[in-house]
């Protein structure tokens, strides 16, 4: 099980460079939110040993909580969540009007942008929760206030969480199929609810559906894009 990780990595990451290919007009979005998502692997070493403990590429997460898998993961999913939603629902984007961007909900718009940047280490320091609990509630509170400034993305936070959600599943799920003590093996099961979907620990499928539900619509909400009809001009 040695290269399960760097294998499942890059099995996200094929699913990215197939739509990337295939779907030109997601390239601007799924580019940049990749290239910040990826740092989100400099946060590994919160995980390791207290969420799992991966075998990894020159054993780099049990020599340093760092490891490559990671940023590959981080920066395949970020792309992915962020246009799961336009996969299934074709969309169109525009520009806020200025009046619109001046309406009282968006006098929060940076401090809830900055939101999961601050409320993951603020967590994390007070209280004594596995991290991946924190990771959770932090990406459901962003989505929620998220909805709060940009209510006209509820269905995009909602739906691409679900579309997420179920990816992940198939995803998570096709591994355990060909590697059933997967989990078993490397996950700190003791510290967890003990629930398991089809064997996948529940804690993967909240993550999953939060992760889904923020990062679908981090594009627009960063951006002042609105959605439009996909026969709109962009």
């Amino acid at each position: 099980m040695q290269h399960v990780w760097i294998v499942w990595s890059l099995i996200m990451l094929s699913i990215w460079g197939l739509v990337f290919l295939l779907k030109r007009d997601f390239r601007k979005i799924m580019l940049p939110v990749s290239l910040v998502t990826m740092l989100f692997g400099l946060t590994e070493p919160l995980f390791v040993p207290e969420y799992w403990s991966p075998p990894s590429v020159f054993d780099l997460a049990a020599n340093t909580g760092f490891d490559l898998e990671s940023f590959i993961f981080s920066f395949a999913i970020g792309g992915i969540g962020s246009v799961i939603y336009g996969l299934v629902f074709p969309y169109g984007t525009k520009k806020m009007e200025e009046h619109e961007r001046n309406e009282k909900r968006h006098r929060l718009h940076k401090p809830i942008l900055l939101l999961p940047f601050v409320l993951f280490p603020v967590l994390s320091l007070i209280t004594s929760v596995n991290p991946i609990y924190v990771g959770i509630i932090t990406l459901f509170l962003s989505s929620l206030a998220t909805l709060y400034c940009r209510p006209d993305l509820g269905a995009k936070v909602w739906i691409g969480g679900v579309l997420f959600g179920i990816l992940y599943f198939l995803y998570f799920g096709s591994v355990l199929l060909i590697f059933p003590d997967y989990v078993v093996n490397y996950w700190n099961l003791e510290d967890l609810s003990g629930v398991f979907v089809f064997g996948i620990p529940l804690e993967e499928l909240l993550f999953g559906l939060t992760f889904g539900m923020y990062w679908s619509s981090v594009f627009e909400h960063l951006g002042w894009m609105k959605v439009v009809s996909s026969n709109e001009v962009s």
